[in-house]
């Protein structure tokens, strides 16, 4: 499912830019958590969200110091479990919750490859929700090339190669990570085209 753009770029990056790249990703996921978690009643938006402030923080340097060891706990402990929730949204939700766990490993130990699981995940709830919207008379060649072609996808594969644009520009860091943030709000949109914005 991997994006072969992406891929072969990944073990050329620095430890920032893969935090970078992982933060992006868990930026652009996020409303898929807040969205569910306000429905369901479930878990700490508010929390997640400092958390995920605090790892952009970092990566700016602004002085924000919070200890995200500490922090693997409480955002472990907003994963949905996906045998206690049967509808779709917890899939996503959880997706988005991983990715932010993640981001919290990259900055503690940048490992390309943990980073590249995310870029795959993204683009796997990505497939799985176009999937569901398929004919399901169609071919598996048919459903391949419906997902590839389909907008939400050519979105997704954008946004990854724009990330790694940016991050490997010659733009100072702050100015590189504040174009990256703004493409990953996505005007507050996810990777699957859902708001929480009430």
């Amino acid at each position: 499912m991997s994006d072969p753009r992406v891929d072969k770029e990944f073990y050329d990056l620095k430890d920032w830019q893969l935090a970078a790249y992982c933060a992006a990703v868990s930026e652009r996921m996020f409303p898929n958590f807040a969205l569910f978690a306000r429905l369901m009643e479930f878990g700490d938006v508010a929390k997640m969200r400092q958390i995920l402030d605090a790892v952009w923080d970092n990566l700016s340097n602004t002085g924000a110091k919070m200890n995200f060891e500490v922090q693997l706990d409480k955002v472990e402990a907003n994963m949905p479990n996906l045998d206690e929730f049967e509808m779709y949204g917890a899939s996503p939700a959880l997706d988005a919750i991983v990715a932010l766990y993640s981001s919290l490993n990259t900055v503690l130990s940048a490992d390309a490859g943990e980073v590249l699981n995310v870029a795959n995940m993204s683009r796997e709830s990505v497939a799985t929700f176009i999937e569901m919207s398929a004919d399901d008379q169609i071919s598996d060649d048919e459903l391949v090339r419906f997902i590839n072609t389909h907008e939400l996808m050519q979105q997704e594969d954008d946004f990854h190669a724009d990330i790694l644009e940016i991050i490997q520009d010659d733009l100072p860091r702050t100015a590189a990570l504040s174009e990256l943030r703004e493409l990953a709000h996505n005007d507050g949109y996810s990777n699957i085209g859902i708001s929480d914005s009430e």
